[in-house]
């Protein structure tokens, strides 16, 4: 305690959530797709308590394009992926990153 107050400690690792290593690559070869299509540019990553969200970005200073999160709560009920557009809307939800995903990748395909 200092001065009367009490200081929370530092949250540790585990005690958020986080894309797996395969689940990195999934999202990253389809990040390299766009990329490479030139219609993504800049990415940003959170971990927090209950959820985990990988954003994506045409240029760095704008809001994200989308957002692929990972809630581990919803994993039995519907799913704990999810795919959320610029202005909120839920695109696809479910438990199969890949299945969740090919949202994005039909849009990939009609800009080539």
């Amino acid at each position: 305690m200092v001065h009367g107050t009490e200081i929370a400690p530092f949250p540790s690792p585990s005690d958020r959530v986080a894309f797996h290593r395969r689940e990195l690559a999934v999202i990253l070869d389809l990040y390299g797709r766009f990329v490479a299509a030139g219609l993504w540019r800049d990415y940003g990553i959170a971990m927090l308590r209950d959820v985990a969200v990988f954003s994506v970005f045409r240029h760095a200073a704008e809001h994200p394009l989308y957002r692929i999160e990972k809630r581990p709560r919803l994993a039995g009920r519907q799913g704990e992926y999810a795919v959320i557009a610029m202005d909120g809307r839920i695109l696809r939800r479910g438990s199969d990153l890949r299945q969740v995903l090919r949202v994005l990748e039909r849009k990939l395909i009609r800009a080539i």
